[in-house]
């Protein structure tokens, strides 16, 4: 990784000087620049990974999505469950090959170098997303954040089996509550870059809107938090 340019290393320092115990960050957007639950979606249904039947009703619950007909929530849940009834090894493969080849050359080296030297200062670290559990089990290898701090959008595994029994779908309110099932309080520092990390940051002590969208952005700025555009 070359080295990281003075703007990088302010960022970096500016979260450091707040001496973060508890860290909540997004992912798609946040730590790196591609939505990889959406991308993981499109490629695997290239890729055969699910049934012709499968990927023809996800392909058109996902036109009904872009068009407004389905909420944010109910999306990001239905990308989960239609793998009910594949070994979840194979589905975790699939994910880990697809996030090398597509998602990890886009991942932000400043956010990289901030969540390693959070967790080295033993901050408590967590990854916070609606994509899936298995796609963003793939991303988190690259920045050292283990299975058991990562909030994402999951179902049940029975026997090895993927079944279509949902357990969170961490997207909006759904973050917040996710992150209180597992936190006393509120995080020191929270990260995100859409309209759909709103309520999480506004949960957090420090709220950072890190490559944010429009909309997100001006929230941010009319709250008063840190925008930060990352390099790509």
């Amino acid at each position: 990784m070359a080295p990281l340019t003075s703007l990088q290393t302010e960022f970096i320092e500016r979260v450091f000087i707040l001496k973060p115990r508890v860290a909540t960050f997004d992912c798609d957007g946040t730590l790196w620049s591609e939505d990889a639950g959406e991308g993981f979606f499109s490629w695997e249904m290239d890729q055969g990974l699910v049934t012709k039947e499968v990927a023809s009703r996800m392909r058109s619950r996902y036109a009904n999505y872009r068009a407004g007909l389905v909420a944010e929530e109910v999306m990001c849940g239905e990308m989960v469950t239609m793998h009910r009834g594949l070994q979840e090894d194979l589905v975790q493969q699939a994910c880990d090959a697809y996030f090398e080849q597509a998602i990890a050359p886009n991942i932000f080296p400043e956010m990289r170098e901030l969540v390693e030297r959070l967790r080295g200062s033993e901050c408590d670290v967590w990854a916070v997303s609606s994509s899936s559990q298995w796609i963003i089990r793939s991303g988190m290898r690259y920045f050292g954040i283990p299975q058991n701090r990562i909030l994402a959008a999951e179902v049940a595994v029975e026997s090895g089996i993927v079944t279509d029994h949902l357990v969170r779908v961490p997207s909006g309110p759904g973050k917040v509550e996710a992150i209180r099932s597992v936190l006393a309080s509120a995080p020191d520092c929270a990260f995100g870059n859409a309209i759909w990390d709103r309520e999480m940051l506004a949960l957090s002590n420090h709220a950072f809107a890190i490559n944010p969208n429009p909309n997100l952005k001006e929230i941010a700025l009319t709250n008063g938090w840190t925008v930060y555009q990352p390099s790509r």
